[in-house]
């Protein structure tokens, strides 16, 4: 059993003639007689009575023809899905991304995407740039923000670089010189995040690399808790230069060579991403350059040319 037997089939029905069937759906009488043939030797029932200028519904064909409606409609339902889906019309979109970038850069790229594409679906996923590889690996990411180098190596991931930025120090007090040292963290309490932040990795392994362990006024935060931590005056914070510039708070860059990450765009490498993915990887793209030209971009983040 065909759609077109039965577009046919329905088409005969509905008109009560041959020919005038044929006319409608565009197809010669002869072809669309042998169709109708074939789809009753397949259903092993006439479908029509056939007298001389009569055509008239057996209780088979009767039987068939809400079925034949039916499967008509979804199929049609089907092509439109699909259509507006490869037109952008709909669809869904993963993204993976940082705490820190939900913070900063996400919600302006979100909010461009939404504006050429509101019919799509966008789903967020907060995560550490670890997680987020294994989470893209397992293809229930179709995109994932990720910090290099601590996301480690991404086999089966075409990982993009697109941004250096600086980490920086922050605070609810004035700053007491214009650049910070990592030797000034020495005995001084910070405020940390929880474990599997790439900032708290950052941040440990410059200090051991100083010859010093931190120490924590308050261990365990999300960047939020981070944040409202650093303003009631409990500890400083190393944050993302973005962040950073949208904080309020005291913002004292560290004397070079001082710390950094690198900003990466994953996705699979095996499978193409879909329409309303690839939108938005271009969305991404174009307002990092547009925020590069504007002079946007906070003091110490800079665009990386993709390979």
């Amino acid at each position: 059993m065909q759609f077109h037997q039965l577009r046919y089939f329905v088409a005969v029905a509905e008109l009560r003639h041959f020919t005038r069937a044929a006319e409608a759906t565009h197809v010669a009488q002869p072809s669309l007689s042998q169709q109708i043939r074939s789809l009753e030797r397949e259903l092993g029932a006439e479908l029509f009575h056939r007298t001389r200028g009569n055509i008239a519904l057996t209780d088979a064909g009767a039987a068939l023809l809400p079925l034949a409606r039916r499967i008509l409609a979804d199929a049609e339902s089907a092509r439109l899905a699909v259509q507006e889906t490869v037109q952008l019309r709909r669809g869904r979109v993963r993204l993976g991304a940082p705490p820190s970038l939900c913070t900063s850069l996400v919600p302006d790229v979100l909010r461009a995407y939404r504006a050429r594409h509101p019919g799509v679906e966008l789903v967020v996923h907060e995560d550490g740039s670890r997680d987020l590889v294994r989470i893209l690996a397992a293809g229930e990411l179709d995109l994932a923000l990720i910090i290099t180098p601590q996301a480690g190596e991404a086999p089966g991931l075409a990982v993009t670089e697109l941004l250096y930025e600086d980490l920086v120090l922050v605070s609810a007090a004035p700053a007491k010189r214009r650049r910070a040292r990592i030797e000034d963290l020495r005995g001084q309490p910070l405020v940390m995040f929880r474990e599997g932040y790439d900032l708290r990795e950052a941040t440990l392994a410059a200090c051991r690399a100083a010859g010093f362990e931190p120490e924590f006024a308050v261990a365990g935060g999300e960047m939020d808790a981070v944040l409202g931590f650093v303003r009631a005056g409990l500890g400083p914070a190393v944050l993302p230069g973005m962040v950073a510039a949208r904080s309020g708070l005291t913002v004292t860059p560290f004397a070079g060579p001082g710390l950094g990450r690198v900003i990466a765009l994953a996705s699979g490498a095996e499978v193409p991403l879909s329409r309303a993915a690839a939108a938005l990887h271009e969305v991404l793209l174009e307002h990092l350059a547009e925020a590069g030209r504007a002079g946007a971009l906070p003091p110490g983040t800079r665009l990386l040319s993709p390979d």
